[in-house]
C-alpha cells in the first residue's frame, strides 16, 4: 500500500521527535557529575604537601564523607570505617563498621550507627571492596563481604532508609552500636515497640533521638551493657521474613515523639526507590541553577562535585513542627527553621555567600538562629577563632537578605565587639592598644601555647570593618566611625623593618624569637606562618600596599609568597599544599592568590588560581583526594567560585572579583527568578577587560545587583 505524503511526513515527524527525546534522555544528568568520594583519599605526595609524613599520620586532606545527604540536612547517612577520624569515612580502609547519621568532617558528630549482620559473633565490622561500592548525591551502595549483605541508602532532610539485602536468610541482625560516635558517648537508651524501635545516643551536651521502623518481624532486641561505653544493642529478625529489611529511621534533638513525627511527614509510606528519586531530582534542580558550557571533563566533574559539597552545612535542628531545644535545653518553637552554628573561621571568606545565593531562605534561617542564641547567652557565636558572623550577616544583609531582626542582632554584633568574656577574647586589650600581645617564648614549637595575637588582631579589624558596614547601613554614624577606626589596627603588627606581620609582647616590642617560615597553631599565628598571614587585609588592601612601601615591592613581597621554598622540616599537619610558602591545604591566606589585581596585575593572579584548580583538586591516583581540609565546604566554595570567575575577597561587601572562570559561558539562574550570563568567548587565560551588559568597566569588581536584576559579564582575554 502507497503512504500518502502527508502520512510519510508524519511519521517522519514522529521518528525524529522520537530520536530528540531520546538523545535528551540519554543527555548526563548534572549529578552525573557529582563524585561523593572526592576528598575521601588522603594526601601522601610529600612534594605537594611541603613534607614527609611521620609514620603513623593521615594528613589532613579532604576529610569528607560519600554518604546520601539533602542540602543542608539535619541527616547525612554515611558509611564509618574508623571512629575518632574527620568524616568518619577514610578511602584506604577496607572494613566498614557501621553507617552514622550525622557528619561534618570535624571529629564529631557520626552518630546512632547501624549495621546489618548474619551470624555476628561479638566483634562487629566488615570488609568492602571499592569494586562494590557506588554513590550519587542521595544514595550510597557497599557490599558487605563478611556478612554477605548488599546495603543501599537514601534519606530525606531528617531521615535515613537502609536497605539491607541478606543473602542468608538465617541469624540475620541490626546492630544499634549506640556506645560509638565520632566523639564520646555518656548515655544510650534503646527500647523496642512492636516493629518500632526508639531511643537516643548522648554525646557532648547533645541528647539525639532517633525512631525506626522495621518492615520485617523483629524476634528480639538484645541488649548488652545498655548505656555504658561497650555496650550495644542487636535486632534480631525472624529467619521467615523474606526480602530486604528495610529500616526507616529518623532523628531529632527535642524527643523520640518528635523523631517518629519527622519519619512520618517525611517517609510514611514511601518507597525506597521513591526516596532516592526525589533526593537525587532536588539535587538536580539545584545543580541546575549554575549551568556551564566548555572545559574538560574533569572540570566539570569538579565544579559539580565542590558545588554539590558548598551546601551540606551548616545542618538543619529543628523538627517539622518547628521544635527545636536551643542554647539554654529549652524545647522552643520560634516559627523558623533552626540550623547549626556555620563554621565561620573557615566559611565566611565564600561559602556563606554562596549557600545566601543559592538558597537565601537557609541563610535567612541561620542568621536567625544565630541571633537566638546570642539573645539567651548574650553573644552571637563564633567558630573556631575571630568573630566572622560579623562578616557574614553583614554580607548578607547588604545583599537584600534582611528579613530578620535586623536592629537586634546589631545590637549584639556591636556587643561581641565589645564587650569582654564573650566571642572575643582580649577585646578589652585589642581596644585599648590596638593589637593584642604575648609574651616572648623560649624555643617555641608548632604546639606551643598562646593567644594567637597576630591572627586575632588582624581577624577582629576586619570583623571591625563588617559591623561598620551594618552601622553605616542603619544610620549609625557614631559606631561606624569608631569601627572603621579599629578597622587599621591590623597596621598595629606590622612589622616595616622585616616586612611582615608580628607579634608583639605586653611591653610594645617585637616578639624576638621571630622565624617568618615557622607555622603556630596558636602562638602567635593561628594554623599559619608569618607569610600566611601577612597578606591578609581583605577590607583595606590600599593600605597594606601603602604598609608594603608601595606596589612595587608589594608585588615583589607577593611574588616571594609563592617562590620560597617550604622548609620540610617545618610539621604542623593542617598547614600543607604549599605553593612556596603559601598554604592552599589551609583557609588564612586564602584570599593571597588574588591580591596581585590590587597592583594592576590579574594575569599573575590568573597564573597562580589556574595551577590550584588545574593541579591541587582531584589529585592522586584515584582522582580523590583534595589539596586540604574541605571545612564544611570552604575548600568546595573556593573551587566553585574561582571556576566560575567570580570570588568574594572581602565576604562583607556586595561585589565580586572578576577572574577568568574556566568555562567558556556560565548561565546562573539567580534566587530572584533572573538570569546572570559570564562568557569568555576568547581562548586566553590573561585578562584583559570586563565587560557589564555590554559596556567595559573600570576596575576588576562587579556589583551584587548583577545577582538582583541578571545581566551579562563578558571576560575579555588574551
Amino acid at each position: 500500500m502507497k503512504i500518502k505524503s502527508t502520512s510519510f511526513i508524519a511519521v517522519a515527524l514522529l521518528l525524529l521527535c522520537s530520536y530528540s527525546i531520546t538523545k535528551a534522555q540519554q543527555a548526563k544528568k548534572l549529578t552525573g557529575y557529582v563524585n561523593t568520594f572526592l576528598g575521601t583519599a588522603p594526601m601522601t605526595d610529600p612534594k605537594i604537601l611541603g613534607y614527609e609524613l611521620p609514620e603513623g599520620w593521615r594528613s589532613w586532606a579532604g576529610l569528607t564523607f560519600p554518604g546520601s545527604a539533602l542540602p543542608n540536612a539535619m541527616v547525612q547517612l554515611s558509611p564509618i570505617t574508623e571512629y575518632g577520624s574527620g568524616a568518619g569515612y577514610e578511602y584506604e580502609d577496607d572494613m566498614i563498621y557501621g553507617f552514622t547519621h550525622t557528619n561534618k568532617g570535624h571529629w564529631n558528630l557520626c552518630n546512632v550507627p547501624l549495621l546489618p549482620v548474619s551470624n555476628a559473633a561479638g566483634k562487629f565490622g566488615s570488609r568492602f571492596s571499592h569494586t562494590k561500592e557506588t554513590a550519587s548525591p542521595g544514595f550510597y551502595q557497599v557490599y558487605l563481604d563478611d556478612y554477605k549483605v548488599k546495603v543501599s541508602l537514601t534519606s530525606t532532610l531528617r531521615c535515613g532508609y537502609h536497605r539491607y539485602e541478606f543473602e542468608n536468610n538465617t541469624n540475620k541482625a541490626v546492630l544499634f552500636d549506640l556506645a560509638k560516635a565520632n566523639n564520646r558517648v555518656s548515655d544510650w537508651k534503646i527500647e523496642q515497640v512492636g516493629n518500632t524501635i526508639q531511643g537516643y545516643q548522648r554525646v557532648g551536651g547533645d541528647q539525639i533521638y532517633f525512631y525506626a521502623t522495621v518492615n520485617a518481624k523483629i524476634d528480639s532486641l538484645e541488649k548488652k551493657d545498655e548505656g555504658k561505653r561497650q555496650g550495644y544493642a542487636l535486632l534480631h529478625i525472624n529467619n521467615n521474613s523474606k526480602g530486604p529489611v528495610e529500616v526507616k529511621i529518623a532523628l531529632s534533638f527535642v524527643s523520640a515523639e518528635n523523631a517518629k513525627l519527622n519519619l512520618q511527614q517525611e517517609i510514611g509510606s514511601k518507597s525506597f526507590e521513591q526516596v532516592r528519586s526525589a533526593a537525587n531530582q532536588l539535587w538536580e534542580n539545584t545543580l541546575e541553577k549554575i549551568q556551564i558550557k566548555g572545559g574538560t571533563e574533569k572540570q566539570k566533574q569538579l565544579f559539580y562535585s565542590c558545588f554539590y559539597r558548598s551546601l551540606l552545612w551548616p545542618c538543619l535542628r529543628s523538627d517539622v513542627n518547628g521544635e527545636f531545644t536551643d542554647a539554654k535545653k529549652q524545647v522552643v518553637k520560634p516559627g523558623f527553621d533552626y540550623y547549626t552554628e556555620p563554621s565561620l573561621w573557615d566559611t565566611y571568606r565564600n561559602k556563606d555567600v554562596f549557600l545566601g545565593l543559592i538558597f537565601p531562605n537557609v541563610t535567612l534561617n541561620v542568621i536567625k538562629s544565630l541571633k537566638d542564641v546570642g539573645d539567651k547567652t548574650g553573644f552571637i557565636p563564633t567558630f573556631f577563632h575571630g568573630d566572622h558572623a560579623a562578616s557574614s550577616i553583614t554580607g548578607a544583609y547588604l545583599r537584600g537578605i534582611n528579613q530578620f531582626d535586623v536592629k537586634g542582632t546589631y545590637e549584639l554584633l556591636l556587643k561581641n565587639a565589645n564587650v569582654e568574656g564573650g566571642t572575643r577574647p582580649y577585646i578589652s586589650e585589642y581596644i585599648k592598644n590596638g593589637y593584642i600581645a604575648e609574651p616572648e617564648k623560649e624555643n617555641p614549637n608548632v604546639e606551643t601555647k598562646g593567644k594567637a595575637s597576630v591572627s586575632k588582631t588582624l581577624e577582629y579589624s576586619y570583623d571591625d570593618y563588617s559591623v561598620a558596614q551594618l552601622a553605616k547601613a542603619l544610620g549609625d554614624t557614631a559606631n561606624y566611625r569608631v569601627l572603621m577606626a579599629r578597622s587599621k589596627n591590623y597596621r598595629n603588627v606590622f612589622d616595616k623593618s622585616v616586612n611582615f606581620m608580628r607579634g608583639r609582647q605586653p611591653n610594645g616590642e617585637w616578639i624576638k624569637n621571630f622565624n617568618p617560615q615557622y607555622p603556630y597553631y596558636e602562638y602567635m599565628f593561628r594554623e599559619a606562618n608569618a607569610w600566611q598571614v601577612s597578606f591578609y587585609a581583605p577590607h583595606d588592601m590600599p593600605g597594606l600596599i601603602e604598609l608594603y612601601g608601595g606596589k612595587q615591592k608589594f608585588e615583589v613581597k607577593l611574588d616571594s609568597l609563592f617562590t620560597v621554598p617550604w622548609n620540610p622540616t617545618y610539621i604542623a599537619r593542617n598547614v600543607e599544599t604549599m605553593v612556596g610558602q603559601y598554604c592552599q591545604g589551609n583557609q588564612p591566606d586564602h584570599e593571597a592568590p588574588f591580591s596581585y589585581y590590587f597592583i594592576g596585575k590579574p594575569e599573575k593572579s590568573q597564573q597562580k588560581l589556574d595551577y590550584i584548580m588545574n593541579n591541587l583538586y582531584g589529585i592522586g591516583k584515584q582522582g580523590l583526594e583534595l589539596s586540604g581540609m574541605d571545612d564544611a565546604g570552604e575548600m568546595s566554595a573556593w573551587y566553585t567560585f574561582t571556576a566560575l570567575g567570580l570570588y568574594t575577597f572581602s565576604a562583607t561587601d556586595p561585589q565580586y572579583l572578576v577572574t577568568v572562570p574556566l568555562f567558556d559561558e556560565v548561565t546562573w539562574h539567580t534566587s530572584t527568578g533572573k538570569t546572570l550570563t559570564i562568557k569568555k568567548p576568547g581562548k586566553g587565560r590573561n585578562l584583559t577587560a570586563i565587560k557589564v551588559n555590554g559596556k567595559a568597566i573600570k576596575g576588576y569588581f562587579v556589583p551584587h545587583s548583577l545577582f538582583t536584576n541578571g545581566g551579562t559579564i563578558e571576560v575579555i582575554t588574551k
